[in-house]
């Protein structure tokens, strides 16, 4: 059911699961300390709330893309968005720690199931020269959860407490299932028999690569973001931190949009410029002078790699993306995950002030894998 124009309404509803899924991963962190409080647990504690919703979508990606492959995508998405409605309100409603973080690692299943077809879904509801841009519009949501939804959940936790917070992410979600069922077309899951298998997938030129480059360059960003408040007290700008915040979020928000008006005719061009700022940024916050700066590149490089990253596998997988996807979803959580633990043991071992070194070193081989890509014939990056 293509068109040869995007459809608003249904991509809309994408883009809105897209950030019901982060900001449902990132709010903890916004109302940590009521949280904390209010479960009688100490905030370490609490803080694995983001970590096993991380190791629940890192879990289930794979897996349940594959036990599910046959199902048709809109009961897929539908079921997705539920385990959200249902995650959240027990959030909501516990009283024990135990069950909040069996809500939150059924939120990362969930959320496991969603991230599996957004990818797909956006490029299956438009026509080819504009599935980049479609993909786009639906990542828009990352950049949207990161710099609006977070802090917005973490002034309404404040201001009337966390449930309802995440009592709000659960009307979203409600409503979005309504938004789904009359605007989002459906589309057939995969014949039974004709999954490629991982090995397979992996193995399709142009895939491993992606994958490679997906896995290192969110482990960079994931050590600096995850640590960035730390590293700013250890450069004497500790006060800043919700500034430096907003400004990645805004050119975070700038970058999701300079990628979907170009994506469709310069992925290459655009994964490399965005590798370049990357690394630039990473280097620029080692001077306290520069660190709004370096804020703002990080933001423009970082923002719309979700989108390249996405319709890269999809490009490259071909008939196996649906699995090509799954595959990038897992290693971005591990990534993610990842990132938390040795950034504390960067902290523990070399200090504050490794972070930024450590994110310039690893955007290195991503550079030169998405370098190669470009001169490759395989269809890396292509554009």
């Amino acid at each position: 059911m293509r068109t040869e124009k995007l459809r608003p309404a249904p991509l809309a509803a994408l883009t809105t699961a897209a950030f019901i899924t982060v900001l449902t991963e990132a709010l903890p962190a916004g109302v940590l300390p009521a949280m904390s409080a209010d479960l009688h647990v100490g905030e370490p504690a609490m803080g694995q709330a983001v970590t096993i919703y991380a190791v629940g979508t890192a879990l289930a990606a794979i897996p349940l893309s594959a036990a599910t492959s046959t199902w048709r995508r809109k009961r897929l998405l539908l079921t997705g968005i539920a385990g959200f409605a249902l995650a959240n309100t027990v959030t909501a409603i516990a009283t024990q720690y135990g069950l909040t973080m069996v809500a939150r690692f059924v939120a990362g299943v969930a959320a496991g199931v969603v991230w599996a077809l957004l990818a797909g879904y956006a490029r299956r509801l438009a026509p080819e020269h504009l599935q980049g841009k479609a993909i786009a519009i639906v990542m828009a949501g990352i950049p949207l959860a990161l710099a609006l939804g977070v802090p917005a959940g973490t002034f309404l936790g404040e201001a009337v407490g966390w449930r309802v917070t995440f009592g709000a992410i659960t009307a979203i979600a409600v409503a979005l299932l309504g938004w789904i069922l009359a605007t989002v077309p459906d589309f057939e899951g995969q014949p039974r028999g004709e999954r490629i298998p991982l090995l397979a997938t992996a193995r399709i030129p142009g895939v491993t690569p992606v994958l490679f480059v997906t896995l290192v360059f969110v482990l960079a960003h994931t050590i600096l973001y995850t640590y960035i408040a730390t590293y700013l007290d250890h450069v004497g700008l500790g006060d800043s931190a919700d500034v430096v915040l907003l400004v990645f979020g805004v050119a975070s928000v700038l970058s999701i949009w300079l990628v979907g008006a170009h994506i469709d005719r310069r992925l290459r061009v655009l994964m490399i410029t965005a590798t370049i700022l990357f690394a630039v940024a990473a280097a620029l916050l080692v001077s306290p002078g520069l660190v709004y700066v370096a804020a703002a590149l990080w933001g423009l490089g970082f923002g719309g790699v979700p989108t390249l990253l996405q319709t890269a596998a999809g490009q490259a997988a071909g008939s196996a993306a649906d699995t090509a996807q799954a595959m990038l979803v897992t290693l971005w959580n591990v990534a993610m995950a990842a990132g938390g633990v040795i950034g504390g043991v960067l902290l523990g071992v070399a200090g504050a002030g490794a972070f930024p070194w450590t994110a310039f070193v690893l955007a290195l081989p991503v550079l030169v894998v998405v370098v190669r890509g470009f001169q490759s014939r395989v269809r890396l990056w292509v554009g």
